[in-house]
């Protein structure tokens, strides 16, 4: 059963950066796509970038340019730099897990970190 851990959340001025880190264990290897979303109050749940099961790195428009995914093993990361006041809300990181040939592939879920962008 994969674990995820995030940190590296809290409170930033405009046009700052944060560094988020997610730590992964427990059936890392069954791990076939990762990425991170994020969720501002009253908004659903939207990707801010991922890296798909080939491995190609994928943005949301809107953090182009702003924000870098990078992993190593054990570890998912998001760099965001020039924050604005929209990129506030909560940081998941998820991975999508395919333990066996004969399994379904499910999504599992961190717990969030907060990420407050103010003016």
């Amino acid at each position: 059963q994969v674990q995820l851990v995030e940190s590296g959340g809290g409170l930033v001025q405009t046009g700052g950066s944060l560094s988020l880190s997610c730590a992964k264990s427990g059936g890392i290897r069954s791990i076939v796509a990762e990425g991170w979303y994020r969720q501002a109050p009253g908004n659903e749940r939207e990707l801010a970038a991922r890296f798909s099961s080939g491995g190609d790195t994928i943005y949301a428009d809107s953090v182009k340019g702003r924000f870098t995914i990078s992993r190593d093993r054990g570890t998912l990361y998001l760099q965001m730099n020039d924050l604005k006041s929209e990129d506030s809300g909560v940081y998941y990181c998820a991975v999508d897990v395919k333990p066996s040939i004969e399994s379904l592939i499910r999504r599992v879920w961190g717990q969030g970190t907060q990420v407050t962008v103010s003016s």
